[in-house]
């Protein structure tokens, strides 16, 4: 599914916070977001999710423009969200969760518990478990799996590394690479550990005080002075 992004701008209230965004994504590309905090990022996924309005510009869904949907609408059109810090039901168990996610949005999906067990057999072993009990790593595999049970056909991620083990970080990396990979599902997401990024984005923006200050694919700022310039890297 592709997305394509106009001169968006968006904020809270009377605080703007994106200005004149544009880019677009075709079907099965991953776009990594990279800046400081503080520099829009989890403002951009927001926007994109339609959690908060757009003051200007456009978004563009596989042709169709959804600047004016709601998040329900848009999420009914195959957009899913993973949000920072979870989002995840700490009282149900890791098989009610699941279920929550594939009868979010009030239509019938079909039942991907199988396939999200494939990615995450870590799951597998805890269907029974209460979700706040599992660790910070096991929680954004629940999240993540959550999302893929709504049959999605673009994911929305914003630090989907905050507060997780390094080796649980990289498995949850390799295995959103193999979720683009074969299933050809696009990809955003939004993060500063640059190296997780550049093990999954086929191309990169840095936002700096709610602007698009570069842009490339990831070798292209990976050797470029631009890490340093906007990352204090």
């Amino acid at each position: 599914m592709s997305l394509t992004v106009e001169q968006l701008s968006a904020g809270y209230g009377n605080i703007g916070v994106l200005r004149d965004l544009s880019f677009s994504l075709e079907k099965g590309e991953v776009l990594g977001v990279l800046g400081r905090n503080g520099m829009g990022k989890t403002t951009l996924i927001r926007a994109l999710a339609g959690t908060i309005p757009t003051a200007r510009g456009a978004i563009v869904l596989d042709g169709e423009d959804i600047t004016a949907l709601p998040d329900y609408q848009r999420a009914r059109r195959g957009i899913t969200t993973i949000v920072q810090g979870r989002g995840m039901f700490p009282k149900l168990t890791v098989r009610e969760n699941l279920e929550m996610g594939r009868i979010a949005g009030g239509r019938a999906k079909r039942d991907r518990r199988d396939e999200v067990l494939s990615y995450f057999p870590r799951l597998a072993e805890r269907l029974n478990q209460l979700a706040g009990t599992m660790s910070g790593g096991e929680q954004q595999m629940l999240a993540i799996g959550r999302g893929l049970m709504t049959d999605p056909k673009i994911m929305l991620l914003d630090e989907p590394s905050d507060g997780i083990m390094p080796t649980l970080v990289r498995q949850i990396a390799e295995t959103l690479a193999r979720i683009n990979r074969e299933e050809g599902m696009t990809i955003i997401i939004v993060e500063q550990n640059v190296p997780m990024v550049f093990g999954m984005a086929h191309r990169c923006i840095i936002l700096e005080k709610g602007r698009i200050v570069a842009g490339g694919t990831k070798d292209d700022i990976a050797e470029s002075n631009l890490i340093r310039e906007y990352l204090a890297i």
